[in-house]
């Protein structure tokens, strides 16, 4: 029992031990602890300050690498649309081009027909003016005396005159 209700020459002597102990300790550990302590807070307070910086680096990142991206899609729509407009141009030219081939193709079928047509008129000419010269020929070769034998002998050659 006599640890229960301490005596005072106990109570003294754990007050020594205890105050040589706590001067050990505020002496080698005290010291040592509270630095590492403050080391490891400096070091926490390093780290926080250097993942805001880099959270800020990224942050800036981020706006660069989407001023980036968008400048990119800026130049797709503008090379997309100078090819859009390379496109309809050379379609255009295209299109102008065969007009222009078509049209020259139908003026020289046009000039051709023409000049068919004038050899066709000048043969037909030709033919007009050797039946007439044929006809005025056997007509003169017959004296005849009557008008109405001439009209009757001019109508018997024109039918019997191929005109093919």
């Amino acid at each position: 029992m006599g640890l229960i209700t301490p005596d005072y020459g106990l109570m003294f002597w754990m007050l020594v031990s205890f105050s040589i102990v706590l001067l050990i300790l505020k002496k080698y550990a005290w010291r040592p602890i509270l630095d590492s302590i403050k080391q490891r807070e400096l070091f926490i307070s390093e780290s926080i300050q250097k993942a805001e910086e880099a959270r800020e680096k990224l942050d800036k990142v981020k706006e660069e690498t989407e001023k980036i991206i968008a400048e990119a899609r800026r130049e797709r729509e503008g090379i997309l649309k100078e090819a859009q407009e390379a496109k309809n141009r050379i379609i255009r030219q295209a299109e102008e081009d065969a007009k222009k081939r078509a049209d020259r193709i139908i003026e020289e079928a046009r000039q051709e027909i023409e000049n068919e047509k004038q050899k066709a008129i000048e043969e037909i000419n030709k033919q007009v003016v050797e039946l007439s010269v044929d006809i005025a020929s056997k007509v003169l070769r017959r004296n005849l005396s009557n008008d109405k034998e001439q009209i009757a002998y001019i109508e018997q050659l024109l039918k019997d005159t191929n005109l093919n």
